[in-house]
């Protein structure tokens, strides 16, 4: 029989509907049964592509004899992180402070006044992997709860006044100092994979956020440290790309890898990280001119639009690391299968793609899975460029063959909720890349998610923040904001029409007005007004996603480079402000934060093109041509309005443009050729040797 979950929108929650729990969402149904009844809370949180979520939920969840456990002595409530990443927020922090790590699953034991005594991630059925046994730890917390109760209530008021206290806590008062991101660049450098790129070991983690701040850095011609960031980012950029955690045959990232290599991924694919990634390649392939990222770019945001795009022009979640109950079955393949397809040209394809009889990948759970194989392309396919062009089509037509043929498999199950947070990360993508590539259908699909949002995900001058079988519900939290204003910037740099720059600019407004510390300064993750939880945290680092502070304050930043306000310096300052002297102790926590500081000390510069959009795009073509981080774009048919276009009147053929440095503007450009060469003087170009990529 269904339990409460049943009525629920979240796939993650619907997951869960017919285990023998008595699950409760979230709400004060739950809370309040707990007071009546005397018993503590189990809060489960999780998300629906989570393997190990999972394995827990078969395990322990889907057991008759561990839910009359949990039943019995607990009000059972499981939450969505995804759908409430406020209360995900605040009780990570408490599983981090209480246990030093964190993840999901996450499992916390709670008061019925919703404060933390217990807590930890997944837990087995069985006492094993130096974790407790899930019933033992149930028995367990019961048996104190019925005996100990003032230690545990005593507990549970100080750990939650010591989390409310350093999440409020004020930041010591520091000047701005740009050499941070100097320094930080350094600390990057030294905790970079010098053979396999990225950062750190295994598990190895994209971490968009730093690469984009580090792209921005290589694009400054004379930076002391460019030959080692060129380095870097091209042996991360083709590390990934090159290896298993980007789907070679269907496009896309996962993840992540779980070894050093970026060879075997954890197989979920999240709409943030190719998003996220696509713009890294996007911005490296005007950087460095490869058509290998320009081909990542393309398949990737092919893969999105496939897979993830429903139909009224909204973006999916994520996509599932399981199908029929094993992680990355989906995309794995013997050598047998490839001959199968292939014939004669298997041998050729499994040299380029790193297939063996004795296959890559090793799961001591699913020994069915021996001599499977993860793809990668690690081995040049073109010796001589002579073949390239033959060889190439070869290739793209093998992928296409298996592709079809995984095509016929049972797929991992899609997240199909809309996240308005996550689908910013997706206009951006889809908008910045239709401009660079000069792509229309790209910006088909820009134009209609912006469409979408507004008028499925906006209203009474509000963000809501999930949207699933048509209703839109949560209120909007920072990120949201954040994340989607910065996407309405990159569709108005794409159509020059002003109403997506307005509404940034009204995004931006609510912020201010409702989640601004105003005591404390920077920004609060949840508005004013909003359901009350322990605390209001504050997004000071980068998680999977950038920091939803930082992103606030480059929104601010580049509005303010618009002409629309006065604030976004004293924004932006104020976002570094509340976290500048915890930046070096992690500087790869805080690469969106890093972009805010290298967008402060850099002197605004604007770019107006005036004309009708068929006489301005040889103009924008130019522009595309350069990576320019923080460059203000403006295209027009005239003047709208905006600063940067005050005075810029078309000719009456053609167009024409006027490249500005605070509002202080070059004579104008009336061909593209006059364009590059003021670009060019006012943003040198890199050097261009190539750095060694690959090991």
């Amino acid at each position: 029989m269904p339990n409460r979950l049943a009525d629920e929108t979240s796939p993650y929650l619907q997951q869960h509907a017919e285990n023998p729990v008595d699950w409760f969402p979230w709400g004060e149904e739950a809370f309040e049964k707990a007071r009546k009844e005397d018993k503590p809370v189990l809060l489960s949180v999780g998300y629906s592509t989570c393997h190990w979520c999972h394995v827990m939920a078969h395990e322990s969840f889907e057991s008759h004899e561990i839910a009359g456990v949990m039943n019995q002595h607990f009000v059972n409530i499981k939450v969505d992180r995804e759908e409430r990443p406020d209360i995900d927020g605040v009780y990570m922090t408490a599983v981090q402070a209480l246990t030093g790590q964190g993840g999901w699953p996450m499992t916390v034991f709670l008061t019925p006044e919703k404060k933390p005594f217990f807590a930890g991630t997944y837990f087995p059925p069985v006492d094993g992997h130096g974790r407790p046994g899930f019933p033992r730890l149930l028995e367990t917390i019961n048996a104190t709860w019925s005996e100990r109760r003032e230690d545990i209530v005593n507990s549970a008021e100080s750990i939650s006044d010591q989390l409310a206290e350093a999440a409020t806590r004020a930041a010591p008062e520091e000047a701005f100092d740009p050499t941070v991101s100097e320094d930080a660049v350094r600390a990057m450098l030294r905790s970079a994979d010098d053979v396999w790129g990225g950062f750190g070991t295994a598990p190895k983690f994209p971490a968009p956020a730093n690469l984009e701040f580090l792209l921005g850095r290589a694009a400054r011609a004379g930076d002391p440290e460019h030959g080692d960031i060129r380095a870097m980012l091209e042996r991360t950029l083709w590390g990934m790309a090159s290896g298993g955690m980007y789907d070679q045959i269907g496009g896309g990232f996962a993840r992540y890898s779980v070894d050093v290599q970026w060879l075997v991924p954890h197989f979920e694919k999240m709409l943030y990280d190719n998003a996220a990634l696509a713009r890294v390649y996007l911005h490296a392939f005007q950087l460095f001119g490869d058509p290998d990222h320009e081909r990542v770019v393309r398949e990737t945001l092919t893969y999105l639009e496939r897979e993830m795009l429903d139909e009224e022009g909204g973006f999916y979640s994520a996509q599932d690391a399981d199908s029929e109950g094993i992680e990355g079955k989906f995309f794995l393949w013997t050598a047998d299968q490839v001959a199968d397809l292939l014939g004669d040209d298997a041998a050729a394809f499994n040299q380029i793609f790193g297939v063996s009889a004795e296959g890559n990948f090793y799961d001591p759970h699913n020994p069915e899975l021996v001599g499977r194989n993860v793809l990668s392309r690690r081995t040049d396919p073109f010796p001589r460029p002579t073949d390239r062009a033959a060889l190439a089509e070869r290739i793209e037509g093998w992928k296409r063959t298996l592709f079809e043929a995984r095509a016929r498999r049972i797929p991992p199950q899609t997240d199909d909720k809309v996240l308005t947070s996550w689908n910013g990360l997706a206009l951006a993508a889809f908008a910045e890349a239709a401009r660079v590539l000069g792509d229309p259908h790209l910006r088909d699909i820009a134009v209609r998610n912006a469409r979408f949002v507004r008028e499925r995900m906006w209203s009474g001058g509000v963000l809501l923040h999930t949207y699933k079988d048509g209703v839109a519900r949560i209120e909007g939290m920072l990120e949201d904001y954040a994340y989607y204003g910065l996407g309405l910037i990159e569709l108005y740099q794409l159509t020059g029409e002003r109403e997506h720059l307005d509404w940034a600019n009204e995004l931006l407004d609510v912020v201010v007005e409702r989640f601004r510390d105003t005591e404390g300064g920077a920004f609060f993750e949840t508005a004013e007004g909003a359901e009350e939880l322990l605390f209001r945290q504050k997004p000071r680092f980068d998680q999977a996603t950038p920091s939803a502070g930082a992103s606030t304050a480059l929104l601010a930043l580049m509005l303010q480079r618009y002409g629309l306000r006065n604030d976004g310096e004293t924004i932006a300052r104020e976002v570094v402000a509340g976290v500048q002297g915890l930046i070096l102790d992690a500087a790869t926590g805080f690469g969106a934060t890093l972009q805010v500081i290298e967008l402060l000390a850099s002197p605004p510069r604007e770019l107006a093109i005036v004309g009708d959009a068929e006489a301005r795009a040889p103009f924008e073509r130019v522009a595309a041509g350069r990576f320019l981080p923080g460059l203000a774009l403006a295209p027009a048919a005239s003047p709208n309005g905006l600063a940067v276009l005050d005075g810029r009147e078309a000719p009456e053929a053609g167009a024409t443009a006027w490249l500005c440095e605070n509002m202080v503007c070059q004579l104008p450009a009336a061909s593209p050729a006059e364009l590059a060469a003021q670009i060019t003087e006012a943003f040198p170009p890199i050097p261009t040797e190539s750095a060694e990529a690959s090991p």
